[in-house]
């Protein structure tokens, strides 16, 4: 068994001038840290270009990426940008992001780099990013849907006229002839951020860094899938849907939480032996080497909400064909490295599934000390297939956790099982993880940096306010990555 360590950040929390983290010399940065100290696994969120609410797990494409991570800088180098395009702005608040301003400065600067292209720069580009442009299948579609959404003033797919909405070839050809500069445009966005993420892939391939990418099970309703694959998923006639997805009552949220996220049509999957899960899956381990698959317990059954409800509390459990879209994953990629994101409601169905096709489920140590000892989260009853976490982005940080949200009886169980005092308990916790069987232990960074609450990164059921948060430049420090270099040499997870 190979064990190992890492960090979980996204690449919207690094620093950087531009008011938003991005791919580019800080993720570089980054990387060289996590090998300082001794780290082999950079987990990070759902990567594709997000919309209202910034959610990475509510985007516009499940295949495309998200151009708000694409570097000036280093589009400054390969003479995309000139010098005076990055020094004649002010540099944005180096705290939690901003997104209406990021947003605006980055696409600013997205449409100079095109102009740019398109007449003559950077030429040795030409030829790479003509080959990019004929070797995606889901790319015409995405870029078309992201050039009508502006020129409907980023309106939802389900607002527009009849013949865009309904994918009419007609109304295609009528916009690919108006729209054609916007449409080549977001094109070479897409073509620009594989680029720079496919050059932080290969430092963290030099590194010996893996990367654990994140693919929600569910699509947004909003989103260039949906609206060109209607026949997928769960639609009325006037491509309006009629049940959406969520989860029911539990830890996070009293009333669960409404995603509203449009359901497959199961039966149409089965019908074309899940074609468009292969290539999502192909797209997703392509990018990275390790796939958390969120919502695992959907591939047995989904909670199944009537689109017009409010809240997720009044739904029912629908069954999913998940072993025949594993074994169809199997059958045509091979022996696909999933993560199986197992928490929630839970049932003996649902672990089934997940051990027929042997994945390693997920551990979090903030639900591991209620007064339950057989609770599945205490390290005492782990197996070693597994990823062990102090906390996940929907979590407080430790900190926050330990000072507001656990309760008495579990502060106390937490030092009796821990032999501690509770005066140093975000990195007891972190050494815990460590210490286990698990096969992979991964920290949240603001746990590395012992944060309280105000650097979460997400409140599920919260409207607004997620995503935002980002760690400023001398924050990370050398100390840390020694403190971590040496626990994870004590652990036996550092790489040999």
């Amino acid at each position: 068994m190979n064990r190992s360590a890492g960090i979980l950040l996204h690449p919207t929390s690094l620093p950087g001038p531009h008011g938003v983290g991005d791919l580019g010399p800080e993720a570089h940065r980054f990387v060289a840290f996590l090998a300082e100290a001794a780290q082999t696994l950079w987990q990070v969120l759902p990567l594709g270009p997000t919309g209202y609410g910034d959610s990475p797990y509510q985007p516009f494409s499940t295949f495309a990426g998200n151009p708000l991570l694409i570097s000036p800088e280093t589009l400054a180098e390969e003479g995309l940008l000139k010098a005076d395009d990055l020094s004649r702005l002010a540099p944005l608040p180096a705290g939690p992001v901003d997104y209406g301003a990021a947003i605006a400065r980055k696409f600013e600067l997205l449409d100079h780099a095109w102009v740019a292209f398109a007449g003559g720069a950077a030429p040795a580009l030409r030829g790479p990013f003509d080959t990019f442009r004929s070797g995606s299948p889901w790319f015409d579609d995405f870029a078309r849907f992201m050039a009508i959404k502006e020129s409907h003033g980023g309106r939802s797919w389900q607002e527009w006229p009849d013949d865009l909405r309904h994918h009419e070839p007609g109304a295609l050809a009528a916009a690919d002839r108006a729209l054609h500069d916007r449409i080549d445009a977001h094109r070479f966005r897409q073509f620009l951020f594989e680029r720079q993420w496919s050059a932080l892939r290969a430092r963290c391939r030099e590194a010996r860094i893996e990367i654990v990418g994140d693919v929600p099970i569910f699509v947004a309703l909003d989103s260039a899938e949906v609206w060109a694959n209607p026949e997928l998923f769960e639609l009325d006639d006037a491509r309006r849907p009629t049940v959406v997805a969520g989860v029911p009552p539990d830890y996070f949220s009293a009333t669960g939480q409404l995603w509203g996220n449009p359901l497959y049509r199961w039966d149409a999957h089965v019908a074309s032996r899940f074609r468009w899960w292969v290539e999502r899956l192909r797209s997703a381990i392509a990018r990275t080497d390790l796939v958390r698959l969120d919502h695992f317990r959907g591939l047995e059954a989904c909670w199944e909400v009537p689109a017009a409800a409010v809240t997720a509390e009044h739904g029912r459990w629908v069954p999913a064909p998940g072993a025949q879209l594993l074994e169809a994953l199997e059958r045509e990629l091979g022996s696909v490295p999933i993560i199986a994101e197992d928490l929630g409601v839970i049932t003996p169905a649902v672990e089934a599934l997940r051990d027929r096709f042997g994945l390693p489920g997920m551990k979090v140590l903030q639900f591991a000390f209620g007064t339950d000892r057989a609770n599945p989260f205490l390290p005492s009853n782990y197996s070693p297939r597994c990823v062990v976490y102090t906390g996940t982005h929907d979590n407080d940080t430790t900190r926050g956790w330990y000072e507001e949200s656990s309760t008495p009886e579990e502060r106390d169980f937490a030092r009796r099982y821990l032999g501690r005092d509770g005066s140093d308990i975000v990195w007891d916790l972190i050494r815990l993880a460590h210490e286990s069987v698990a096969e992979r232990a991964i920290v949240p960074l603001q746990d590395v940096l012992d944060l309280g609450s105000s650097a979460r990164m997400n409140l599920p059921g919260r409207p607004s306010g997620n995503w935002a948060w980002r760690f400023e430049q001398g924050q990370l420090t050398d100390a840390h990555a020694a403190r971590l270099r040496d626990l994870t040499t004590h652990c036996g997870r550092r790489p040999s």
